[in-house]
C-alpha cells in the first residue's frame, strides 16, 4: 500500500484510512456528513495526491492528445484546462481525466488514481507520432480546496489575484511560500475553490500554511467519502461506477466532450453511435421515500420489468434524501419518469431527475 507525502499527517488528525487506489487515504476526519457541510457552506481541504500526472510534450504533442481524447484541446489556450475522455476501440472509455493546457508543446493530463498503469499504457500505445511522454505520477502531490470560502481564505499566502482566475483556468505562481505552484480553479465538488499542484517535498509546508491560513474561515480536512457524495449532488461520473470500460461517452450524457470537428480512437463508429441513439442513457433520480440506493441495485418500471442498474447512490446530506444515477432505457430516461429501485428485495419509487441536483 502506498502512502501519500501526507499520510502521517492524516494519521496525527486522527483520520480513518483505507485502502484506495493502491493507497492508504483519509476516508473520513469528524464523518462525511459534518464534511460535506463544511465545503458546502465554508471550506475543507482534501488530499488527493493518489491521482495521475502526465506531461506530454514536444512538437507532436497536441497530435497524440487529439488522437486519444474525445474534446478538441485544440479549442483551449495556455493557461486552460478542459475536462476530456479517453475513448476505447469498443465503444466504452479507457478513463476521464483534465487536460492542462500549459504552452502550444507542453500539456499535463491529470487521470484517476486507479488507472495510472493502464492510461499510461493506452496513450503509449497510440503515440506513433513520437510525442515526448513523462510520468511524474510519483513525484506531485494534488490538494483541492474547495468551497464558497476558499478564495477569501487562501489570498493572503498567494500574491496572485485568486479571484481573477476563472473556471477551468490556471496559473502557475506563488503559493505558501513555494514557488511554480499549479493553482487551478477546478474540483469535484460543486462548490468553488482551487486545485494545487506541488512536488512532494513541498506538500507538507503547503498543507501547513492552507490549515493556518484557512484557520478564521473554518477550514477543515475532508476525506474521500465526502468527496464521492459532493461529486454525487453534482451529478459527476465515477470512474469505475458511472463509466467505465464498456460504456459509451454518448450514453453517460458526455457528448458535450465528445467533438466530432476532428477523428480521434473510435470516432466513427461514435459518431454512428449518435446518428442512430443511444439504446440506454445514464440517468439522476431521486427517491420518493426513505432509502439508500446503492451500486448495482436494478431499476425496475412501473410493472416490475427490470430497466436497468444503479451506478453510484447516497444519502444527500444537502437534501436529506436518497439520490443516485444509473443507466436505464431510452424510453425510462426522461425527467419525471416513475422508476423503482430494488433495495433489499423491495420496490422503492423514484423519479428521474434532471443534475444536479444540489442546486447550491
Amino acid at each position: 500500500m502506498k502512502n501519500t507525502a501526507l499520510s502521517h499527517i492524516h494519521e496525527q488528525l486522527g483520520a480513518k484510512m483505507v485502502p484506495f487506489a493502491g493507497y492508504n487515504m483519509p476516508v473520513s476526519y469528524e464523518g462525511v456528513n459534518a464534511e460535506h457541510e463544511t465545503v458546502r457552506k465554508a471550506v475543507g481541504v482534501f488530499d488527493v495526491s493518489h491521482m495521475g500526472e502526465f506531461l506530454i510534450t514536444g512538437p507532436k504533442a497536441l497530435d497524440l492528445i487529439q488522437k486519444v481524447c474525445s474534446n478538441d484541446v485544440s479549442k483551449i489556450v495556455d493557461g486552460q484546462a478542459q475536462y476530456n475522455c479517453l475513448p476505447n476501440e469498443t465503444g466504452g472509455i479507457v478513463d476521464d481525466l483534465i487536460v492542462y493546457k500549459l504552452t502550444d508543446e507542453e500539456y499535463l493530463l491529470v487521470v484517476n488514481a486507479s488507472n495510472i498503469d493502464k492510461d499510461w499504457d493506452w496513450i503509449s500505445k497510440n503515440n506513433t507520432m513520437g510525442a515526448e511522454m513523462r510520468n511524474l505520477s510519483e513525484d506531485y502531490s494534488l490538494l483541492a480546496i474547495q468551497g464558497p470560502k476558499a478564495i477569501e481564505a487562501m489570498q493572503s499566502i498567494t500574491s496572485e489575484d485568486l479571484s481573477a482566475i476563472k473556471f477551468y483556468h490556471f496559473k502557475v505562481a506563488d503559493f505558501a511560500g513555494i514557488e511554480h505552484v499549479i493553482i487551478s480553479a477546478t474540483g469535484y465538488t460543486g462548490s468553488g475553490g482551487f486545485e494545487i499542484y506541488c512536488k512532494n517535498s513541498e506538500v507538507e509546508q503547503v498543507w501547513k500554511k492552507v490549515m493556518e491560513a484557512g484557520k478564521n474561515f473554518g477550514i477543515k480536512p475532508i476525506g474521500l467519502a465526502a468527496r464521492d457524495t459532493l461529486r454525487l449532488e453534482m451529478g459527476f461520473c465515477l470512474y469505475g461506477n458511472d463509466i467505465n470500460d464498456t460504456t459509451s461517452p454518448l450514453e453517460a450524457g458526455l457528448g458535450w466532450i465528445t467533438k466530432f470537428t476532428k477523428d480521434f480512437v473510435n470516432s466513427e463508429n461514435l459518431k454512428k453511435q449518435k446518428e442512430e441513439g443511444v439504446k440506454r442513457k445514464l440517468i439522476g433520480f431521486e427517491l420518493n421515500e426513505r432509502g439508500i440506493p446503492r451500486h448495482d441495485y436494478e431499476i425496475a418500471d412501473k410493472d416490475g420489468n427490470n430497466i436497468g442498474i444503479v451506478t453510484s447512490g447516497t444519502m444527500a446530506p444537502s437534501l436529506n434524501k436518497g439520490i443516485g444515477m444509473g443507466y436505464v432505457t431510452v424510453g425510462n430516461s426522461a425527467p419525471g419518469t416513475e422508476i423503482f429501485i430494488q433495495i433489499r428485495n423491495k420496490p422503492v419509487a423514484a423519479t428521474v431527475v434532471k443534475t444536479p441536483f444540489y442546486k447550491g
